[in-house]
């Protein structure tokens, strides 16, 4: 199958210090990938590279058959690409409604099918009993499930997502694990960052992990955390055997 996203050779340096090194992966349609490592590995500075947010020092991104290095963020949403952040990023003042429709202000699709479409994400997230209150009521971890089905309304095809289930209520997580695995039936791709091991093995297809920068394994779930140099990585000795 060909990929979607692929992450070829990308390197990022701030002054002399090296961020990335050399990172490749590919995700494919339909598929969640893991991204793991300890504090300090380039996870969060991955995702703003293949957002728009930082261009790479080097290498090559391409995206649904596309060259993407050097595309702002809004560009790359759309032609496919949303996220969502490590703090949920919303609109405190709107509603929960109005924080939806926010990504779809300028869209040239009718008002109705997108407030339609902003509801049924909502019921979604089981947000729908809060359409209509301000965003700065909610709790955390609703926040994050706006942010999230935000992040839903302008059809990606690829959901990068940082954190998101640190420091939410276990319900929220279990509610936020059932929405990804439904989204990616509709054929959602998905890059999670999660220091949650046990969730994000058991909801990723792959994972890569980074340390320092650089990507010291890949592969599927539980090949990788069992791997020498993903326990040396977070524990600073490595585990013999797999």
């Amino acid at each position: 199958m060909s990929f979607l996203l692929g992450v070829h050779s990308v390197s990022k340096r701030w002054g002399g210090i090296s961020a990335l090194s050399d990172v490749d992966f590919e995700v494919h349609p339909g598929s969640i990938t893991g991204l793991i490592g300890p504090n300090g590995s380039g996870k969060t500075t991955l995702i703003n590279i293949i957002s728009g947010v930082y261009p790479p020092t080097s290498g090559s991104i391409k995206f649904d058959g596309a060259e993407i290095v050097g595309l702002p963020p809004y560009d790359l949403v759309g032609r496919g690409i949303s996220r969502t952040f490590q703090t949920a990023r919303v609109f405190k003042t709107l509603t929960a409604r109005q924080n939806m429709l926010v990504p779809v202000l300028h869209s040239k699709e009718d008002q109705t099918e997108l407030s339609r479409r902003a509801d049924g994400l909502l019921e979604f997230v089981n947000l729908s009993d809060y359409r209509e209150t301000a965003a700065s009521e909610l709790s955390g971890g609703q926040q994050r499930l706006l942010e999230f089905a935000r992040s839903l309304m302008t059809n990606p095809k690829l959901v990068l997502m940082d954190e998101p289930f640190a420091g939410v209520h276990p319900h929220i997580k279990r509610s936020l694990v059932a929405s990804v695995r439904s989204q990616r039936e509709s054929g959602t791709a998905f890059i999670v960052v999660s220091h949650e091991i046990p969730v994000i093995t058991g909801l990723a297809d792959e994972l890569v992990c980074l340390a320092n920068g650089k990507v010291i394994e890949r592969g599927e779930a539980a090949f990788v955390v069992a791997a020498p140099a993903v326990t040396e990585a977070y524990l600073g000795h490595p585990r013999h055997g797999r």
